[in-house]
């Protein structure tokens, strides 16, 4: 699994289906998390990335600087399914695919994922699979990790 992690002052996605777009996850402050899924990742991946979101420190402190995790401070989590992320555009000028896994294997993992994270107590909204998504954010800091398990 690879996520990009972004911390925000706020994020949202808008979903949009058979033409009707609506609201589907918003939060404030706190991690905007976007997930890729590849074949070899298993429920034990899920349950490891959880952990690193849940602790990953990158927030600040009282003294502005990156002591803290999300679970020490605002405890929201917009998490936002992105096959792109295992985009591999090496070979030419169209990225390739091949990489990432189905939507039948990747979405009951990014599903455990956002319910690993619920159980360890983050407030947790995500955008809808196999949708279109509009995502806004206003970035802090900015401040923006890559993970990948």
């Amino acid at each position: 699994m690879r996520a990009l992690i972004q911390r925000v002052q706020e994020a949202s996605v808008d979903s949009t289906v058979e033409n009707v777009t609506s609201r589907v996850g918003q939060i404030s402050q706190g991690l905007l998390v976007l997930v890729g899924v590849t074949h070899s990742d298993t429920p034990a991946t899920a349950l490891k990335l959880a952990d690193k979101i849940w602790n990953l420190r990158i927030m600040n402190d009282a003294d502005g600087v990156m002591n803290l995790s999300v679970a020490d401070t605002t405890k929201n989590i917009l998490l936002v399914s992105q096959f792109t992320l295992y985009g591999d555009a090496s070979g030419g000028r169209r990225p390739s695919w091949i990489a990432a896994a189905k939507p039948e294997v990747a979405e009951p993992l990014f599903t455990q994922l956002a319910r690993e994270l619920g159980l360890l107590g983050a407030n947790v909204q995500t955008g809808r699979f196999r949708t279109d998504m509009l995502v806004s954010l206003v970035n802090d800091g900015p401040v923006t990790v890559m993970i990948e398990m």
